[in-house]
């Protein structure tokens, strides 16, 4: 893999990633991934923990030197250019990392020291992200003080204060309320609308679905990428939805039935997945039979549901049963 002229790759893609694989002796963390970032774009990086994320992103950043593959990032090659990178992006980590016992603007001016941002710029640049990031009636209250959100607030300021083409967050909302997880995501698309890169790992499902292209990680192997609605393609499989009254104390009933593959209890509902959409007659027909207070309703399946579908078909292979 070549390396492109300075910007965002070659083709407006940011990052190139072919047959990267980190290992930890006998362990296998990330096993042969090839990852294609579109410039400007949210980027998902969506699995469980352990599935590879967060070692995954160290060697994009430089941080780790894969055991095998090439990494291209922004147009440079890594790890040989990492420091030439870390001009250029910013890392967020799950874990807040700033100084608690420096206030919030003494944060920002410790961050600007560290990214090298101008001294005649450096107030400038701090007001705008005090204003922007809503902390102008709280600069001088300690880091250690504030709410888990403003804290991942603060934080995002601090990664993004040197004004970095690309940032990586990893799992930067897992420890924050509904709230503040909706807050911090309205910051992500503000920064991808004036053209920054964001390759953002999760494990929630619904946050996945707000990205414009996602990466499915399991057991450090890339399962798929695309647009979240092409990785909710249900297959040949047909999701249906069986409501009415008492649906639940029919689940081991529906189980059982030819047409069925595997069901799911979603508050008062069941989500049923068919062998395939040619069983949808008969499955309705059976339902109808069973109570006739019943409903079905087949509708298009959320990265959720596929998600939920996949781990359970792999349980059902080592002989467990979905419930």
């Amino acid at each position: 893999m070549s390396a492109s002229a300075p910007g965002h790759g070659d083709g407006g893609i940011a990052i190139h990633a072919r047959g990267v694989t980190k290992r930890f002796g006998d362990l296998v963390a990330v096993d042969h991934v090839d990852l294609e970032v579109p410039a400007r774009r949210v980027y998902g990086f969506l699995g469980p923990n352990g599935s590879g994320k967060s070692t995954t992103i160290r060697m994009l950043c430089g941080l780790l030197t894969p055991s095998e593959g090439e990494i291209e990032v922004l147009g440079l090659r890594i790890p040989e250019q990492a420091e030439a990178l870390r001009k250029r992006i910013g890392y967020m980590t799950q874990k807040f990392s700033l100084f608690d016992d420096l206030s919030v603007r003494e944060n920002l001016e410790f961050l600007a020291a560290i990214q090298g941002v101008p001294k005649a710029k450096t107030k400038s640049r701090i007001d705008e992200l005090v204003e922007q990031y809503h902390f102008k009636d709280r600069q001088k209250q300690l880091a250690g003080t504030l709410s888990g959100g403003q804290k991942q607030r603060l934080a995002l300021a601090c990664a993004v204060i040197h004004e970095p083409e690309l940032l990586f967050l990893d799992e930067p909302t897992s420890a924050v309320d509904p709230e503040s997880r909706r807050d911090f995501w309205e910051k992500l698309f503000e920064l991808a609308d004036i053209g920054t890169t964001l390759l953002v790992s999760t494990h929630l499902m619904d946050e996945a679905e707000r990205c414009d292209r996602v990466a499915l990680l399991q057991d450090g192997r890339l399962q798929r990428q695309g647009v979240p609605l092409t990785l909710a393609d249900p297959g040949t499989m047909q999701l249906v939805s069986v409501s009415g009254p008492a649906a639940r104390d029919h689940r081991e009933t529906l189980r059982g039935l030819p047409a069925v593959r595997l069901v799911f209890a979603v508050g008062p509902r069941l989500h049923v997945w068919l062998r395939d959409s040619a069983q949808l007659p008969d499955f309705t027909r059976a339902v109808t039979q069973l109570s006739p207070g019943l409903q079905v309703q087949a509708y298009l399946p959320s990265l959720h549901d596929t998600a939920l579908r996949d781990l359970a078909l792999r349980e059902a292979a080592h002989g467990a049963v979905a419930r």
